[in-house]
């Protein structure tokens, strides 16, 4: 398990309880081991970020992407977090919102041939 920041606990069970809809559709197509019998956490303290789903089998966060991601700060803030969580060894795939909904498949499959590669 990577450095859990026991800070961020109040405020991940907040995101856990708040999800977005594109959170909440691809959770329910990763929960429960539905990928190659891989654990998945959702809203996931880990250094000073609060990541949206993490496999620690396969070293990965998963981030669901809205507009704010989209913007100059959004796209500094995200460089800046995928590069501290890289030098963890973790590697983070970003998809949008709008691709989570409407192109589910797409994703999942990204997202299992990653863990297929990676998978011990």
């Amino acid at each position: 398990m990577k450095p859990y920041n026991k800070n961020l606990k109040q405020a991940s069970r907040d995101l856990r309880n708040n999800m977005t809809e594109a959170e909440k559709f691809l959770w329910s197509r990763i929960r429960g081991k539905q990928i190659l019998g891989l654990q998945f956490y959702r809203q996931k303290p880990i250094l000073n970020f609060i990541v949206d789903f993490y496999s620690p089998a396969v070293n990965l966060v998963i981030e669901c992407d809205g507009s704010q991601h989209y913007t100059d700060d959004g796209l500094d803030a995200d460089r800046v977090r995928d590069e501290a969580l890289a030098q963890l060894g973790l590697t983070v795939l970003r998809f949008d919102n709008l691709q989570i909904l409407n192109e589910i498949d797409v994703v999942l499959e990204a997202i299992y041939l990653y863990c297929l590669k990676e998978s011990p």
